[in-house]
């Protein structure tokens, strides 16, 4: 059968329909759609932990090449805001800049959550296929996430130029030799320490409450994002000590992973982002 060409005024219509479907479907996802089933909630021990980091290992060995792609940014966009940290106007901010920043790790673990999904359902997997979130309806709500946690990330640093202002600034340190020395030897120092430990406690805290499931559920279902946000928390009320063990665990290896000069977190964050996929279908029916 011959083809024909067709009206330019047609195809741009149908062009901007399917466009403005896009948009529609996005914008439901974002508050969800009411017709997803309410989540339900299992009861997680340290065996699912465990289990959910072999299966991120596996995930990671079948497709190494495709999630280092990835994630690669990431480790990349560290070293640059350790340029900027290296200022000595911002050098306080360092070290809550560097450990901040896991904040936003659920963010540039999506495409990881994508390749676990296609590959746990045994769709064909490549790295591109980390980046077919983007045209996902989904694509809005975890965008919404994302500037939710952004928001975190920004309070946090807020928070610690004012931990900084009343302990050993507000002046910029002279040099950084003297600004650790500040730090490990003098009172005010320690007091820096112990107060901007306790209040990064509390930020990562409400970050991993947030977080923890709500991403890779928005992927899989259309719940919204305060559905996906409530049933997050809901998880780590329920199973306090497994979330907090794994929070633990991620907090740990993101620190391995910075050795050295971020490098580690060319593997470190491919496992947990796909450790985190399995994390989550363990913790909801």
């Amino acid at each position: 059968m011959a083809k024909t060409i067709g009206n330019p005024l047609t195809w741009t219509a149908q062009q901007l329909g399917a466009t403005g479907d896009h948009i529609a479907a996005t914008t439901a996802e974002i508050g969800g759609d009411g017709t997803a089933a309410d989540p339900v909630i299992n009861d997680l021990t340290m065996g699912d932990i465990r289990a959910a980091l072999r299966a991120g290992w596996s995930d990671f060995l079948a497709c190494r090449a495709d999630a280092v792609t990835a994630i690669l940014i990431y480790p990349i966009a560290g070293l640059v805001l350790m340029g900027f940290g290296l200022h000595m106007n911002l050098l306080p901010l360092l070290f809550p800049l560097m450990a901040g920043f896991a904040i936003l790790g659920p963010v540039a673990a999506v495409g990881l959550y994508e390749i676990s999904r296609r590959r746990e359902a045994g769709e064909d997997v490549n790295w591109l296929a980390a980046f077919d979130v983007i045209r996902s309806p989904s694509f809005g709500a975890v965008v919404v996430l994302g500037i939710y946690l952004a928001a975190l990330f920004i309070g946090w640093m807020l928070c610690a130029n004012a931990v900084y202002a009343v302990t050993l600034g507000p002046e910029p340190p002279v040099s950084l030799p003297a600004f650790l020395s500040d730090v490990l030897t003098t009172g005010a120092g320690w007091t820096m320490i112990i107060l901007g430990v306790a209040v990064g406690f509390v930020f990562a805290l409400v970050a991993l409450a947030m977080s923890v499931v709500s991403f890779p559920l928005l992927l899989d279902r259309h719940v919204g994002v305060p559905v996906a946000v409530i049933t997050s928390i809901r998880v780590t009320r329920q199973n306090p000590r497994e979330v907090l063990a794994w929070g633990a665990i991620v907090a740990a290896a993101l620190v391995i992973g910075t050795l050295p000069l971020l490098l580690g977190l060319i593997v470190a964050l491919p496992v947990l982002g796909h450790a985190s996929w399995h994390f989550y279908r363990r913790a909801i029916s």
